[in-house]
């Protein structure tokens, strides 16, 4: 739960390094989040303006966390923008998924 609250504690720095833990930490309990907030709007009736709205505030913060993550791996942050690219958001997963760039690189000190 640290690695999530360090994430959303750091929610508008995209320079530096985020190690795999606080990554994939985000990610995972963001998933739980917003599937418990389906299985509640669901149960109630409700269109699910509850889920659009977490998910408009998360963006930022896993936008942030992912630029870290790439500055991590030792890849420029701008790789961010493939997300949102069919097939090439396959390619910004798999450059999350690498082991960090041992020692420092031009984004900082690593972060181990």
């Amino acid at each position: 739960m640290n690695w999530y609250i360090q994430a959303w504690k750091k929610w508008n720095d995209f320079s530096g390094r985020a190690r795999r833990t606080e990554f994939w930490m985000f990610i995972l309990v963001n998933f739980f989040v917003s599937f418990g907030l389906a299985m509640l709007e669901t149960a109630f009736g409700s269109f699910g303006l509850i889920s659009w709205i977490y998910s408009l505030i998360y963006l930022v913060p896993l936008l942030a966390v992912t630029v870290r993550r790439l500055h991590d791996t030792g890849k420029p942050g701008l790789w961010v923008i493939g997300m949102f690219v069919p097939l090439v958001n396959l390619v910004v997963l798999y450059f999350c998924v690498l082991d960090s760039v041992p020692g420092s690189n031009e984004y900082g000190p690593s972060p181990k």
